[in-house]
């Protein structure tokens, strides 16, 4: 892909957008070919009214006007998307078109894994997609490398103002928005069976585990798996992040008070009804009638539904008892993102399409059609998202959640930890021992 260079023509007309209303942020200069002279705010296209950003950068409609007239050869755009989302991401890029019948688009759509597009992108940043999705995980290094280009104004809606606050956080570094959030639903929460447990049962662990034993039934969560075990020490205020340097991680699980929750941990273990267990031992689990609750995702929830049946259930993660206390167990939380490449030739129509592609509705389309949780607040809280047990449930454990911004070095000590706790601290080490080799481990050097 070329760097975008922009005509004169369409140069001035960005300018007399500018001019007519636009109060723009400003651009980020250290990506190549950072033009945000065509990044203007724009009324939307499917009405007549202008976007209402609540303060947001925001202009007239001048400025799409004087995009739409200085556009006078074909507009050719590359769009990356999941496999699993060419059908329904080909329908938006269709429907895109006939927004804007007096442009002339080609769109080429090519398929590359949300979970493999940083390493895809990152490989020729000049020749990847325009717009590319990817997950919120990878946000850090795709920042670093200037391959983002920076959502510093809005055309068709207002990004951070419609959109559920750990998205806009997982879609942001050093307080700049760099991409749009398509969904929200990689977390996890917690399944139960309502013939066993009642609502005010699953509010807190102890009861369910009180109840779940007399019904000769499990709890089970994979406290062993790092990504769970975060869950007690986030929740209980201990973190671990990820250090601008995108690869070595601050943690600070063995500072006062924290060996309470690894006795928690150590408590929640010694009990008849809780299950230490994967994703794997918990689908047999339920299916076999033995787990009657557990913490997992949206990806198990068919099946989770075809076993139990009328007594399919979901909320948020239950509380647990530390010193005494009941503390809210928190989660890591993940996104799918849009991001627009920052060597795009056209980038105030990557951003346009990027907009559509995320915007309310076609989040609820993407609901309706793959049963993907939406980002959008209004989305996510509409009756056809509610009614999804799943997807309502990870809503709700929204508010204790936070986006998973580890380096590497986070999994395996924090796996070791969790394992050790839950065994019951077989070999009988000094817990704050324990906590400071496991700190020792995450935050050290990148290999």
């Amino acid at each position: 892909m070329r760097k975008k260079v922009l005509s004169f023509a369409l140069a001035a007309a960005m300018i007399v957008g500018c001019m007519t209303g636009c109060t723009s942020g400003d651009t980020n200069t250290s990506a190549p070919g950072n033009d945000n002279s065509a990044v203007d705010n724009v009324e939307p296209a499917d009405n007549n009214e202008p976007a209402d950003n609540g303060g947001a950068a925001s202009t007239g409609n001048s400025a799409v006007d004087n995009l739409i007239a200085a556009t006078t050869d074909t507009v050719s755009l590359t769009v990356w998307a999941s496999e699993e989302d060419q059908d329904f991401t080909q329908g938006l890029l269709d429907s895109f078109k006939e927004q804007y019948p007096t442009v002339n688009f080609d769109i080429q759509l090519g398929a590359c894994s949300e979970a493999d597009a940083k390493d895809t992108v990152l490989t020729d940043i000049e020749a990847a997609a325009d717009i590319f999705a990817f997950a919120d995980d990878q946000m850090n290094e795709l920042v670093n490398a200037g391959a983002l280009q920076e959502v510093v104004s809005t055309y068709t809606y207002d990004v951070q103002g419609e959109t559920l606050g750990g998205a806009v956080e997982a879609a942001s570094m050093n307080g700049k928005l760099y991409a749009y959030p398509m969904t929200a639903d990689n977390g996890y929460f917690l399944y139960y069976d309502s013939s066993v447990f009642s609502e005010s049962d699953v509010e807190s662990m102890d009861k369910m585990l009180e109840v779940a034993e007399a019904a000769g039934k499990k709890v089970a969560m994979e406290v062993s798996g790092a990504w769970y075990n975060y869950s007690f020490f986030k929740g209980a205020g201990y973190d671990v992040s990820l250090n601008e340097d995108g690869v070595t991680n601050t943690c600070n699980w063995n500072a006062d008070g924290a060996t309470d929750v690894a006795q928690a941990i150590i408590d929640l273990g010694k009990s008849d009804a809780f299950m230490n267990a994967g994703d794997a031992d918990i689908v047999t689990g339920v299916q076999e009638g033995t787990i009657a609750a557990a913490v997992s995702g949206t990806w198990n929830a068919d099946t989770i539904k075809a076993a139990w049946g009328d007594g399919y259930a979901a909320t948020k993660l239950p509380t647990y008892t530390v010193a005494g206390k009941q503390v809210q167990m928190a989660s890591f939380s993940g996104y799918k993102l849009i991001g627009v490449n920052s060597h795009s030739a056209n980038p105030g129509w990557s951003m346009i399409l990027a907009e559509y592609l995320t915007n309310e509705e076609n989040q609820i389309a993407r609901f309706n059609a793959r049963s993907l949780g939406p980002a959008n607040a209004n989305a996510a809280a509409s009756s056809e998202v509610q009614s999804n047990p799943a997807i309502a449930a990870l809503a709700k454990q929204a508010d204790f959640a936070a986006p998973q911004r580890v380096g590497g070095n986070y999994w395996e000590p924090a796996n070791t930890l969790g394992l050790t706790l839950i065994s019951g601290n077989p070999d009988g080490t000094d817990l704050q021992t324990l906590l400071d080799n496991a700190v020792e481990g995450i935050t050290a050097p990148a290999n």
